[in-house]
């Protein structure tokens, strides 16, 4: 590896001291990796300025601080969803933009099924009720449920759907319904009993929809009122991908009329939710702040990664695929 003695890795999030110690313990010379204070736009844009590369997670990576960003040689997302980073700002500018495909994939899946179970067993309203001194028991009987014996629709079919088709098939589902742009390949549809089929039969024949799909100018509020009413009475809404797909309005409304049984969500639409969000007021709503990849064991392999893919940037190896986002122009230095 050729060049300056030195290279500054930026990570734009706030972190817990253990993951910048975690993240640290991954990274070697020539690289040096700094940490963001706070997210106030000037300490940002002062970052962008003194890194040779970005590692933005839930930070936002806008055309100004990236046309600030002179000596930055490319962006590295910490995860995979780069709805806040101006890819297009990126591409005019020559800087290169790669995702850690695939690493967040397995925490995520397993948010995902804990909240389908939360609400399905109301385990937000029991906890509260039991620490209020009160044994909720008898009524729990007539109001929780199963996965067992349900049939689950994953929007989107990635790395993260997949995953959770994996993990539901110990709870024995009746079905596992998918829709995607692209079929799996039917060997993964076999091994993971999972069947593609449009989004509308999706939403009328799922107890439980849970949402894997990027945001897009397409997808947003996928989930709206009348998607809503495709959907069967009773079902529950799971969402661990963006907010924005959701329009929050029809959706806190079909849970108060009852048309919906319940939502866990940990995304919102803005991050973080208004207090006086109506989901907030809700019993059957469970939320979670957009931490489905953050678990404390996951921070090393996602470093490594990261890691990986700038030593192959820096000599000129091709990074894999399915991680580069904009190849760019921007060369080592």
């Amino acid at each position: 590896m050729t060049g300056k003695s030195s290279y500054s890795v930026v990570f734009m999030d706030v972190l817990a001291p253990a993951v910048q110690r975690a993240i640290a313990s991954v990274f070697e010379p020539p690289f040096v990796v700094r940490f963001a204070m706070n997210y106030d736009p000037a300490h940002q844009l002062d970052l962008c300025r003194s890194a040779d590369f970005l590692v933005p997670g839930w930070a936002q990576l806008t055309a100004e601080m990236l046309e600030a960003a002179t000596r930055v040689k490319a962006v590295h997302k910490w995860g995979i969803g780069v709805d806040r980073i101006d890819v297009a700002a990126a591409k005019r500018l020559g800087i290169p933009v790669v995702i850690t495909a695939g690493s967040n994939a397995g925490p995520v899946s397993e948010l995902a099924i804990a909240l389908m179970l939360a609400v399905y067993r109301r385990i937000y309203y029991v906890n509260r009720e039991m620490r209020a001194g009160k044994w909720p028991k008898s009524e729990m009987r007539e109001s929780c449920f199963q996965i067992h014996g349900k049939t689950v629709g994953l929007v989107g079919f990635g790395n993260i759907g997949r995953k959770v088709a994996r993990r539901l098939s110990g709870f024995e589902p009746q079905r596992i319904l998918y829709c995607d742009q692209s079929p799996a390949p039917p060997e993964i549809e076999q091994s993971l009993g999972a069947r593609r089929v449009e989004f509308h039969e999706l939403l009328a024949s799922s107890d439980i929809v849970s949402l894997h799909a990027p945001y897009t100018n397409e997808t947003r509020h996928l989930i709206g009122r009348a998607s809503i009413g495709r959907m069967k009475k009773g079902s529950v809404l799971i969402n661990t991908a963006r907010g924005e797909l959701v329009d929050e309005a029809a959706l806190a409304d079909a849970l108060a009329r009852g048309h919906l049984l319940g939502a866990g969500l940990d995304a919102f639409d803005p991050e973080p939710p208004d207090l006086d969000s109506p989901l907030l007021k809700l019993d059957q709503v469970i939320v979670t702040p957009h931490a489905g990849g953050g678990v404390f064991d996951n921070v090393v392999p996602v470093a490594a990664h990261v890691l990986r893919n700038l030593k192959c940037f820096m000599a000129g190896q091709p990074i894999a695929q399915q991680d580069v986002i904009n190849a760019g122009t921007r060369r080592p230095i």
